[in-house]
């Protein structure tokens, strides 16, 4: 498939880009919560016709903070919203490894990506990926994604320690819906 399928991919970090984060991890239902605009942003994406993707470390399962059934509930509410905004979210990858478990899927290594590749059937060469965290920048370049840095979650913080490299491969915005408005100005 072409790079001009790709560029009509759109993967996006959830903590920090799409809910709120928190240093104390989001464990339940009751702790997610949207940061305001995102999930208008998605529906936006999706209606323009772009295939929305989520890839999303979650090391709280591995450290025993939540399980899979609470992260299910997170995620039918995440579809739920986008979905009554009039958008859908097409594929998610989640990696619940700890850091220290030297798993392929946790960004930065390129697991979550592939997964998504094969569930959508899109290259990723060209996609776009949105995230908060290097580790997000890291592994969008590793698959020749086009990487947009977040100033929401830890984007700011991030953003200020970014390496020169890094620095010069990623466009930096303040929050999803500043990266919608960018992605959608900039496809045909």
């Amino acid at each position: 498939m072409s790079e001009a399928a790709a560029s009509r991919l759109v993967i996006l970090d959830r903590d920090g880009v799409i809910n709120e984060d928190s240093d104390d991890y989001i464990r339940s239902i009751d702790d997610w919560r949207p940061i305001p605009g995102s999930i208008e942003a998605i529906a936006q994406l999706s209606r323009a016709g772009f295939k929305v993707a989520v890839a999303t470390n979650q090391s709280g399962i591995g450290r025993g903070y939540f399980d899979e059934y609470a992260l299910a509930q997170m995620h039918e509410l995440m579809h739920t919203l986008v979905e009554a905004a009039g958008g859908r979210i097409d594929a998610l990858a989640y990696c619940p490894h700890l850091p220290t478990d030297d798993c392929t899927c946790r960004k930065p290594r390129p697991g979550l990506l592939d997964q998504l590749s094969e569930a959508l059937q899109l290259p990723l060469a060209g996609a776009w990926l949105v995230g908060d965290t290097a580790k997000d920048m890291e592994v969008a370049l590793s698959r020749q994604c086009r990487p947009i840095l977040v100033l929401s979650g830890k984007g700011a913080r991030t953003a200020a320690t970014l390496d020169d490299f890094l620095r010069q491969h990623c466009v930096v915005l303040p929050d999803l819906g500043a990266a919608a408005t960018y992605i959608l100005s900039a496809s045909p």
